[in-house]
């Protein structure tokens, strides 16, 4: 009689295990009630930008009464965005914005979208965790160009480009301002690399004058840096020294000019010419006032010539 108890036990648990196994690789057979799920990887909820919340989008194989929720990485449930929201087939999305039930913002860390469908009696942990980060990255300055801190965007291909090199405390985008406007971004999210800028907006060479240079990055959660100051740039184009030369009437005089075009086009009074960094100019016969302009492309130096009469 024990003998034929222990084999009716023995064989009770061989077809309960075998009923498990089948109910098992049935599910396991069935498609997913979700899919073509897509869900932000990383973001920032302070950085006040385009990545300060989390996108969560997929879809539903048929209609059902869905809670989406993120759970952190004990499976605590930090935040309920949906509860009981009877939802349609096909797609459906929602966003979050990085903070927990009580309106506060989650720590730092990786959180996971788990949805409950109830009517099927399912609960998914969507395989895309989202990665919360607050921190800033930092950037550092190794180096830049030109020399004399001198930039002349005139299109003679001397001297027009301002590269900085930088390092960058984790991937993200690298920004240079000038000014205080932002003049370039970088494309790659890589460590190292080199900004430049050319002196141009729109097209058009800066107004001549002195700018600031710094440096930012923003990562890709989208926190951005402190500016990091890189140092002074000149844009200069074409410069006289003195704003006003006295001289005698009908003698020579030179003068610098301060460009690095290999030519200049001037002109004093009624008389023009072309000449280099150096001028010597020839004074009106006649005492008076006149005014001296020397061009380089489209930019030009003016400065007044006082004649005196001559001996």
């Amino acid at each position: 009689m024990a003998r034929l108890l222990s084999t009716l036990l023995v064989l009770g648990l061989l077809a309960g295990t075998a009923a498990a196994f089948a109910v098992t690789e049935h599910l396991k057979l069935q498609r997913s009630p979700i899919f073509r799920t897509d869900v932000d990887k990383t973001f920032s909820p302070v950085c006040r930008c385009s990545t300060e919340k989390a996108r969560i989008h997929f879809a539903l194989r048929r209609a059902d009464r869905l809670t989406l929720s993120i759970q952190d990485s004990d499976r605590r449930i930090v935040r309920t965005i949906v509860a009981g929201h009877h939802v349609r087939r096909g797609g459906f999305g929602r966003y979050w914005d990085g903070r927990d039930d009580a309106g506060a913002i989650v720590p730092d860390g990786v959180y996971e979208p788990r949805v409950h469908l109830a009517q099927q009696h399912r609960t998914i942990v969507l395989p895309n965790p989202i990665q919360v980060d607050t921190k800033p990255p930092h950037v550092r300055v190794l180096g830049w160009i030109p020399r004399g801190h001198v930039l002349t965007p005139d299109r003679n291909f001397r001297h027009e480009r301002l590269e900085v090199r930088y390092r960058l405390s984790e991937p993200g985008h690298v920004i240079l301002y000038v000014g205080a406007e932002r003049r370039s971004r970088s494309r790659s999210q890589q460590t190292t690399g080199i900004a430049r800028w050319f002196g141009r907006v729109n097209g058009r060479g800066v107004a001549a004058g002195r700018y600031r240079v710094t440096l930012a990055e923003r990562d890709i959660a989208g926190n951005l840096s402190p500016q990091v100051p890189v140092g002074i740039v000149f844009v200069r184009y074409v410069r006289l020294p003195h704003g006003v030369y006295r001289v005698k009437a009908g003698t020579r005089f030179g003068t610098r000019v301060r460009t690095d075009s290999p030519g200049v086009r001037w002109r004093l009074g009624k008389r023009s010419g072309t000449g280099k960094s150096h001028l010597v100019l020839r004074a009106p016969k006649q005492p008076g006032r006149y005014r001296l302009t020397v061009r380089v492309g489209d930019h030009e130096a003016t400065a007044v010539v006082v004649v005196e009469p001559g001996p």
